[in-house]
Formats: C-alpha cells, sequence, structure tokens
C-alpha cells in the first residue's frame, strides 16, 4: 500500500535532527534546483543549516537566469567537503547517475527518473511522475506550507520544462501541482526564465546544424563537433522539433572528452529513452523520458567503434544506431 502524503512527509523529517547540517546535491536543471529549494524550504528552522551543491557545469543562458532570478545560491561540488555534513540529500537524480554522487554516503533520495534500486535511509522515487518537482510541491501541501512567490515560481518552471509543457510524461498529479503553483508563482518572472536560452555566442552553432543536418523521413540529425558544453546540444534538438514536420530531433557534440547525443521526438509511438538505451547503453549512460533523452559517451571508449574525429563518420554512426531504433512500432 502505498503512503500517505503526510506519512511521507513524518518520514523525511525523521531523518533529520536540529544538529543535523545538510547538504543538497543535484544536477543542476530546472527540476533540480527548483526541488532542492523545496527541500531547503522544507528543513527551515529544523535544521543547522542547508547547503544546495551542483555536480555539473551550469551554462545555459535559461538556468542561469533561474539562478539569478530566484536568489539560489548554489555552490560547486569541488568546492565542498561533504565530511563536514551530517546529512546528504539527493534530488532530482540518483547516485547511479553520476560518479561523484555514487561516491556519497546518501541519507534521502526524491526523484521521479526510474528506479535504478538505489538505497538510502528515506528513498521517494515515482517514475511515472513528470517532475520532481511535483513531489516536492506534495511534500509542501503536506506540511502546510505556503511557498514564496520565488519558491513557488522554481516549481512552476521545473514542472514546465521537465513535462515539456505537459506535452511529454505528464501525470494528474503533475497537473494539479502546477494549477496550485500557479495562484502564488510570478508568471512574469517564470517567462523571463523560460526566454533566456540563447546567447550570442551560441549562434554559430544553429548555423553549423542547418548547414550540416541529415534528414530521413521526418527525423533530423546534427553532429556539432567541438561544443563549449553539451546543453549547446540540447537547445538545438529543441529548435529543430519546432519545426512542424520533423518527428524526431538527434543533435550530438564533444566537450571535455566525451560525446553526448540529445534525443527528442514527438511522443507518438515513440520512446527516446528506449532508443538511447538500446543504441548507446553499452557504450556509456543512456537513457531517459518517452519524448527526451541523451547518452554520455567518453570518447576513448568509442575507438573500436568509429574514428570520433571524422565528424561525417561520426555522425553516421549514430544515425546507424537509431534509425531503425526510432521507427513508431
Amino acid at each position: 500500500m502505498s503512503q500517505s502524503a503526510p506519512e511521507k512527509l513524518r518520514r523525511f523529517y525523521d531523518q533529520f535532527s536540529g544538529s543535523h547540517p545538510v547538504l543538497i546535491v543535484i544536477n543542476a536543471d530546472p527540476d533540480a534546483i527548483a526541488s532542492a529549494m523545496a527541500v531547503r524550504r522544507l528543513l527551515w528552522r529544523k535544521v543547522p543549516s542547508v547547503t544546495l551543491s551542483n555536480i555539473n557545469t551550469i551554462n545555459r543562458p535559461d538556468n542561469l537566469a533561474m539562478i539569478r532570478l530566484l536568489d539560489v545560491n548554489l555552490i560547486p561540488f569541488e568546492d565542498i567537503q561533504a565530511d563536514q555534513f551530517s546529512r546528504v540529500v539527493i534530488v532530482d537524480s540518483q547516485p547511479d547517475h553520476n560518479e561523484i554522487m555514487s561516491n556519497l554516503n546518501v541519507d534521502v533520495i526524491i526523484d521521479h527518473h526510474p528506479d535504478s534500486g538505489c538505497k538510502a535511509s528515506f528513498v521517494d522515487i515515482r517514475p511515472q511522475y513528470g517532475a520532481t518537482a511535483t513531489i516536492l510541491t506534495e511534500y509542501l501541501r503536506a506540511a502546510k506550507i505556503t511557498p514564496s512567490a520565488k519558491l513557488a515560481t522554481g516549481l512552476y518552471h521545473g514542472i514546465k520544462t521537465d513535462t515539456n509543457d505537459f506535452k511529454g510524461r505528464t501525470q494528474i498529479e503533475d497537473v494539479r501541482a502546477f494549477q496550485y503553483l500557479f495562484r502564488y508563482a510570478n508568471i512574469h518572472l517564470a517567462r523571463k526564465i523560460e526566454q533566456a536560452d540563447l546567447r550570442f555566442d551560441l549562434l554559430k552553432y544553429f548555423k553549423i546544424a542547418l548547414q550540416n543536418m541529415r534528414r530521413r523521413k521526418g527525423k533530423v540529425y546534427v553532429h556539432l563537433g567541438n561544443v563549449v558544453n553539451p546543453d549547446v546540444c540540447v537547445l538545438v534538438a529543441d529548435f529543430f522539433m519546432r519545426v512542424n514536420t520533423v518527428t524526431w530531433s538527434i543533435v550530438s557534440g564533444i566537450c571535455e572528452k566525451k560525446l553526448t547525443i540529445i534525443f527528442r521526438n514527438d511522443g507518438i509511438r515513440k520512446n527516446a529513452g528506449t532508443v538511447a538505451k538500446e543504441g548507446f547503453g553499452v557504450l556509456g549512460n543512456a537513457g531517459g523520458h518517452k519524448n527526451m533523452a541523451r547518452a554520455e559517451l567518453v570518447l576513448s571508449k568509442l575507438k573500436d567503434h568509429v574514428d570520433v574525429k571524422d565528424d561525417k563518420k561520426l555522425l553516421s554512426w549514430i544515425i546507424g544506431r537509431t534509425a531503425r531504433r526510432a521507427e513508431p512500432k
């Protein structure tokens, strides 16, 4: 029998005491940032301190705008001494999603990604939910905490982002949380965050994409070569999904000796997470949701499969491992 929101909240609070400094670790994106904000609010005045830390480099303009406009204080994990904290919380991720997280002694995990069998004193994983922000909104309501405008805006934006404006995987719980947050969110602020997704120095990648894209039956394939950060691939993949005849957008790029492949689709009779995992799971980290997924592959492990220095061959290799799998069933 599933536990009610108040029961889960009670068990969550049981993990902490007034003597526990808390570290919240995230792979920063809108859903993770908002969820971390919510955990910090839940623990306000219940623990001596709460520190939010990101394991990834944050480069996407919309994420940077969210952090700035909502006054989120994130400390890069490389500047953190984890042994100074009595409790470690991971939200919107799980320990085996990242090597840094896997080395932590984690006490609390709250996530909406598929359950990887992780262990902690408190685990609340709901893969049927569209966003972790939905779960944390339920916690706030169970705690009878009315979110501030900035917290509500963050959670509102996190749900919108991870459900792809409710075009992706969505449950009635996501809709209810979104409707609730709408009462308290600053919609003007949310719009400023959403629209801050480009910088002048990133426009060159769109030119590369338009010049080198390959089209196959509604699918667009692009390899951008070396990119300043993997999130560039996300921006380009999302851009192509705005073209009315495009059903799949698969965009790759190389950064920090890794090949990142971003998958987007229209969510109709196809599953991006499955395509990513089946196509590249044996070579590295790969997976995701029905309409959005990614693969991250270390270049040194690909040398027996493809010439990673030849952009055309690399793109052909990616197409070969995805084209048939991306066909409707």
